[in-house]
């Protein structure tokens, strides 16, 4: 007999016998009193089940709760669940009682800004709005079945009250990393790709859940250089992280990212700390049983239902207006009930019978469950035969049905017979694709019988004798005899089932094997026999074992990746300071941008310089080194000092790109590359002289008007030993604005450099043009997706008329 689809018809069967009215009226009597108390249990449930999400407590806890307030109140258990649930009862259970006396002035604080008080019940005490807005998170908690749906509540709540733009839930696993369980407000690849985070430094949920106390966030600039921020440090400038209590523990974090600059106010941090408080209980009920889903049925009778054994259903009556039964809904099931879509245990609850069963109505099945809830006497079919045409492969089984009335509702069980060769052949087929093999010992007799795939298990040969229990050990490595040895003495002597993993020597090496036994015992618990199989775990174990390699490998590459990214974002920002405001330079107003690239180690080689020189000139450099990364750093140190100094003690333009040249092929085996200009612009004679190697030509802005200069002839630094290099100059007017600039402000996957030459000139002319043009404005335009290279802009102008402020004093690194 095996687990087969729900109900299918029977044959017609003779009339049942007609049951005494004394019988029917007492069967009518008790039914009237199960349907009440099963009605007053799904009340007494639901209202626990709201104690239990808005407090935190534990189901004891909570119905020890509904009695002290029911008494409180000096009302009845009924009253007050219905209360708690926020309505009034029915009126029939609403006996005439007097008032309950007001609440005295004195009455405590407890938790009722936390919990909500229904109405009736003693005032909540808190700030009043904080203590609407818990009781109605409260109220939406108890619909919501998973942590991710409890992000998202969490977020509809908090998004009006703390300016919340997303919610994230960590929990932490055994080995201290984080897991992410629930999120509301993040996309599906941001969310994956921080699904699992290692336990590294610096990690603010990890430290908040490791200390206990919230985590706040609230100064972006400190904060990226202090933390592990998750997602775009830009795009959340406020964040929280605040342990979730369990105890005196706590394995959850919850995430307030919120896009506002600002610090949480002492009214925002007490609501978060609430909040956290409301969500522990909350996640804890997620592992209690659920209701069944059924209007009617409580959770209690499932959880029944799921400690029975066998395929059972409980079906309730769907009926008409005139009374007629019209259908069945399926109210509780138990976990080995299958129907014919495959569905298993809980799956096809809340289902109705004939969605799944038209042929039935009508059928003797159907009319001997009309029977049974008339005259509450069972019915119960002879076998028969049935063919299934629901399944995918029709088949012919045998079945027998048995319908018993319970309350209002019927309980349905059924056996299905399969031929003994169809059973055995789906034996063998489970053995093979699952590489195991059953065995049984007779403990009286001594008779002992393996399936064949048993000895290929086992690497034995299938011509000897099967071993007995005992011996088996015989079979196992010596450092898994006695664990293996020990279990079998358990299951022979007391009956405890045998779960035991160990390893056996073949021909073809070693095996892992796993066996797994139970006894069949007397009424008096002797074991008298046992059943049992052996499963090859081997290939799953070497997966297991290269899984983790693979795994410790990956976190030690991270975290060297890691220290070397902030190794060389300090080593970049010592050698390459940024200005906090424009300068000025030879009469000319300088202002400096440096973003850095948004993949990869986030540090590069592009770098800028802007100094005045003795002679009051101006120097002005923009390069970039090929690649990122501590190469990276140190080669641009190297060309960016050298450039200026060889420039500050009289070198030519041209001559110290040729300079720089020959240094960069004979330094780290000549294979780093690099682009560049370089400009000196004489402030008495207002001419600017340039030259570059192999850099994106510098953009004039004059009268409105925007072109790319032409560049004159250079290549690229460290790409042949006799390059030629040649300069141009320009004569700078009032009002004209230059803009030097490396290849990731114009470059993009996919498309041609005119292309992003041509972007840019039409992003100045938008953002750009006259004195007051915003190179926050255009780098916003010209950056709007992700930054897949580091970007450094120059932005050099001549101002319209005199400008009379006073002349900043000389820079080094402007």
């Amino acid at each position: 007999m095996t687990s087969e689809p729900l109900l299918p018809g029977d044959p017609a069967t003779g009339p049942e016998p007609a049951a005494p009215a004394d019988v029917v009226a007492r069967q009518r009597a008790e039914l009237e009193r199960l349907r009440d108390l099963a009605a007053t249990t799904a009340l007494l449930e639901r209202a626990k089940g709201v104690l239990m999400a808005v407090t935190g407590c534990a189901p004891d806890a909570a119905h020890e709760e509904l009695l002290r307030r029911a008494k409180g109140g000096n009302r009845s258990l009924v009253e007050q669940c219905w209360l708690t649930l926020g309505a009034l009862p029915p009126p029939r259970e609403r006996p005439a009682r007097p008032a309950p006396p007001p609440a005295s002035a004195g009455a405590s604080a407890g938790a009722g800004a936390i919990t909500g008080t229904a109405a009736g019940e003693s005032a909540s005490v808190g700030t009043g709005d904080s203590a609407e807005v818990l009781e109605a998170l409260g109220q939406a908690l108890v619909r919501v079945g998973s942590p991710h749906e409890l992000a998202g509540c969490l977020l509809d709540r908090l998004a009006p009250e703390v300016a919340a733009d997303a919610v994230l839930l960590y929990e932490q696993l055994p080995e201290d990393g984080l897991a992410l369980i629930g999120h509301a407000g993040v996309e599906a690849a941001l969310a994956a790709q921080w699904r699992h985070v290692p336990p590294v430094p610096g990690l603010p949920a990890l430290e908040a859940l490791r200390s206990g106390r919230p985590r706040w966030l609230e100064h972006p600039a400190e904060d990226r250089a202090r933390h592990l921020l998750i997602g775009p440090p830009e795009r959340w400038l406020t964040r929280a992280w605040l342990p979730v209590p369990e105890g005196d523990t706590a394995r959850v974090a919850l995430g307030v990212l919120r896009r506002r600059d600002a610090p949480f106010t002492p009214r925002e941090r007490e609501l978060l700390r609430s909040v956290a408080r409301l969500c522990a209980g909350r996640l804890r009920a997620f592992d209690s049983p659920r209701d069944a889903g059924a209007g009617d049925v409580s959770g209690t009778v499932q959880a029944v239902f799921d400690a029975l054994p066998g395929q059972a259903v409980l079906l309730t009556p769907l009926r008409a207006a005139s009374g007629e039964v019209t259908d069945y809904r399926i109210a509780a099931a138990t976990p080995e009930a299958t129907d014919v879509f495959g569905q298993t245990g809980r799956d096809p609850v809340g289902r109705h019978l004939l969605e799944n069963y038209p042929a039935v109505a009508g059928a003797p099945l159907w009319r001997g469950c009309l029977r049974a809830l008339e005259t509450g006497v069972p019915y119960e079919s002879e076998p028969f035969a049935y063919q299934d045409a629901g399944v995918p492969a029709p088949a012919t089984a045998t079945y027998t049905v048995r319908a018993a009335p319970l309350g209002e509702g019927l309980v349905v069980t059924w056996l299905r017979y399969d031929p003994v060769d169809r059973q055995e052949q789906r034996l063998a087929d489970v053995q093979r694709l699952g590489n195991l093999g059953w065995a049984n010992w007779n403990l009286l007799t001594g008779e002992i019988a393996w399936a064949a795939q048993t000895y290929t298990v086992l690497g034995l040969r299938a011509d000897r004798p099967p071993l007995p229990l005992e011996r088996l050990p015989e079979l196992a490595q010596p450092e898994d005899t006695r664990p293996l040895a020990r279990a079998i003495t358990g299951l022979i002597s007391h009956g405890h089932p045998l779960d035991v993993p160990f390893r056996t020597g073949t021909a073809m090496g070693v095996r892992h094997l796993r066996m797994v036994a139970e006894a069949v015992t007397t009424p008096d618990g002797t074991p008298v026999e046992v059943h049992g199989f052996v499963q090859d775990l081997t290939a799953q174990r070497s997966a297991e074992l290269a899984l983790v390699e693979s795994e410790r490998e990956m976190l030690l590459q991270r975290g060297t990746l890691e220290a070397e990214r902030a190794l060389a974002a300090r080593l970049q920002h010592a050698l390459l300071p940024l200005p906090s405001k424009p300068v000025r330079l030879a009469g000319l107003r300088v202002e400096v941008a440096y973003l850095p690239a948004q993949a990869g180690i986030h540090v590069g080689g592009d770098w800028f310089s802007a100094i005045e020189l003795p002679d009051s000139d101006a120097l002005f450099v923009v390069g970039d080194v090929a690649g990122h990364g501590i190469d990276a750093v140190a080669t641009m140190a190297q060309l960016r000092f050298t450039a200026k100094g060889m420039v500050s003690t009289g070198s030519s333009l041209t001559g110290a790109l040729a300079r720089l040249n020959q240094l960069l092929l004979h330094s780290r085996d000549g294979q780093i590359t690099a682009t560049m200009v370089l400009a000196r612009y004489d402030p008495d004679r207002q001419v600017l002289a340039w030259a570059q190697a192999g850099h994106p030509p510098p953009l004039l802005v004059r009268g409105g008007e925007v072109r790319l200069l032409d560049r004159p002839g250079g290549m690229l630094l460290g790409a042949t030993a006799a390059p030629v290099y040649e300069s141009l100059e320009l004569r700078l007017e009032p009002g004209d604005r230059l803009l030097l600039y490396t290849d990731g402000l114009v470059e993009r996957p996919g498309e041609g450099l005119d292309a992003g030459f041509a972007r840019l000139a039409e992003a100045v002319r938008t953002h750009g043009c006259g004195e007051s043009g915003s190179l926050d404005a255009l780098l916003a335009s010209m950056l709007a997706d992700e930054r897949r290279d580091d970007v450094c802009v120059l932005d050099i102008r001549m101002p319209l008329g005199e400008v009379h402020d006073a002349p900043a004093p000389p820079v080094t690194d402007a």
